[in-house]
């Protein structure tokens, strides 16, 4: 049986292909991922680009699809702590009350963490699907390592330790 979820993967767009990744792998477990996020396809890319996109258009389309969205997943990755707009995708999330998972791509670090995400992330997660689905659902709050290990979370607010995983 299918689960559908409607999420937001804010995402650097060179990792693009690791959304594709993630919805497939999840998708093998039975867990349909609606994703609303904005690829970066060459068309839009060389528009924002040129700056015929202004920053308040782009704000504000991604303000409508992320309010669609009941949880925010981060892509993280070896450039993501350095993307302006996944930080503002992160605090956007945050005023609007969504749930707020990262991910780890394989090879990401610790220091690819966002530092708005270290501020109002609910849960961070190693690229495993059962810890993956257990986060978005909001099963537990597990704060790993990009290896799986328990780690603290950076933020002070309080967190589960989903039965000491």
């Amino acid at each position: 049986m299918s689960r559908r979820r409607h999420i937001f993967i804010s995402h650097h767009h060179a990792d693009d292909a690791h959304v594709s990744r993630l919805t497939q792998m999840l998708g093998r477990n039975s867990y349909e991922i609606r994703n609303s996020s904005i690829r970066a396809k060459p068309a839009n890319q060389r528009r924002i680009d040129e700056g015929r996109i202004s920053d308040q258009t782009l704000k504000r389309l991604l303000r409508m699809k992320m309010a669609w969205a009941s949880t925010v997943v981060v892509l993280v990755g070896k450039n993501t702590h350095n993307r302006p707009w996944v930080d503002w995708e992160i605090n956007k999330a945050n005023q609007l009350g969504k749930r707020i998972v990262g991910v780890f791509e394989r090879g990401g670090t610790d220091n690819d963490v966002p530092d708005a995400f270290k501020d109002y992330g609910d849960a961070l997660v190693s690229w495993n699907s059962n810890n993956i689905i257990d986060a978005i659902e909001g099963r537990c709050d597990p704060f790993e390592n990009p290896d799986g290990t328990p780690r603290q979370p950076d933020s002070n607010f309080p967190h589960t330790n989903c039965g000491g995983r």
